[in-house]
């Protein structure tokens, strides 16, 4: 989820803990704890600063594993003791608990996904059913907020939110098998599907839509039941005797190949000096342009000159991007 929607879970859990008759005596203290536990396993965010590769590479990752999912709680609860002596360390820590897990939690509903299971598997979950800002659970979460800080109880206004946000996560689960199967059958018949994703945007109704088949891809949308394919590219295999297997290890492309489910790739002459092989993440298609990719220029001698992954929402943006590295 976004950072707001994690901090609104946050303001949620502390109503919840005042009723903690531990943790009722410091608002400070409790408030800090549900929050910074709601939005301490993203705290490898700051590895966007070193560079693209390493972040896409880490994001969601190790910080959202079963390890750290465990030390985070006992590193809050220290600080937490450390500024607030008086407060019950033990039920800091279990509040602490909660709302990293929760974090972890509602972070593999969306198609970005974590490995929440490492080290036992190092398979990224991405149950792609909830966008990574769902303005519904959003707005369902501020008015909670708002109706506790009127005065209402919190047990009479977030234990009834629980219930609808349940509700509301089973019938986008339905909503999405129900979108898989008319896709596949629209192109059953003419190929044999190797991959499919299905995962909302923002509106409610709307859901993108990607499959893989022997021969094509396939990528769209869906407007509630009706699905509409806007690109149809025949499939390049990856195998070791194209030029993308010869550089695989780049760090850029590397980190593409580990985070993308479901991608092609596409090689291009620009000049006689220049090749440039790039390739595309099928799940984000937006107006026309593929806003997640890795692009890599090569030299003559197959040696690579400039390479660059991220999120680029305009070609323009792009080619920027790919030679300010």
């Amino acid at each position: 989820m976004d950072t707001a929607t994690h901090i609104a879970i946050g303001i949620g859990l502390t109503a919840l803990a005042t009723q903690d008759p531990a943790m009722s005596h410091s608002m400070t203290a409790t408030a800090t704890t549900l929050i910074a536990g709601s939005l301490i396993p993203d705290g490898d965010t700051v590895l966007k600063l070193k560079n693209n590769a390493t972040y896409i590479s880490h994001h969601r990752g190790i910080t959202h594993s079963i390890p750290f999912t465990i030390l985070w709680p006992i590193l809050l609860a220290f600080i937490i003791y450390v500024i607030f002596p008086h407060v019950d360390v033990t039920h800091i820590w279990m509040w602490a608990q909660l709302a990293v897990f929760l974090h972890v939690f509602v972070d593999i509903f969306n198609s970005y996904g974590t490995q929440a299971l490492r080290p036992i598997s190092n398979k990224w979950i991405q149950l792609g059913v909830i966008n990574t800002f769902d303005p519904i659970i959003f707005l369902i979460l501020c008015i909670g907020i708002t109706l506790w800080l009127l005065g209402i109880h919190p047990y009479l206004v977030f234990f009834p939110i629980i219930g609808v946000l349940i509700i509301y996560y089973i019938v986008r689960f339905k909503m999405q098998s129900i979108i898989k199967s008319q896709a596949l059958k629209l192109i059953h018949d003419e190929h044999h599907p190797v991959k499919i994703f299905v995962a909302p945007t923002m509106k409610f109704m709307e859901w993108r839509v990607a499959i893989q088949t022997e021969s094509y891809d396939y990528v769209g949308r869906a407007y509630g039941r009706n699905i509409t394919f806007s690109d149809k590219v025949k499939r390049q295999q990856f195998s070791s005797d194209t030029l993308l297997w010869q550089i695989k290890s780049n760090p850029e492309i590397r980190t593409f190949l580990k985070f993308s489910s479901i991608y092609r790739w596409q090689i291009r002459k620009l000049d006689d000096q220049t090749t440039e092989i790039r390739l595309i993440d099928l799940r984000y298609l937006n107006k026309g342009h593929y806003s997640f990719a890795a692009i890599a220029h090569l030299t003559q001698d197959q040696k690579i000159d400039h390479s660059y992954i991220g999120w680029v929402f305009t070609e323009e943006k792009l080619q920027k991007k790919l030679y300010s590295h």
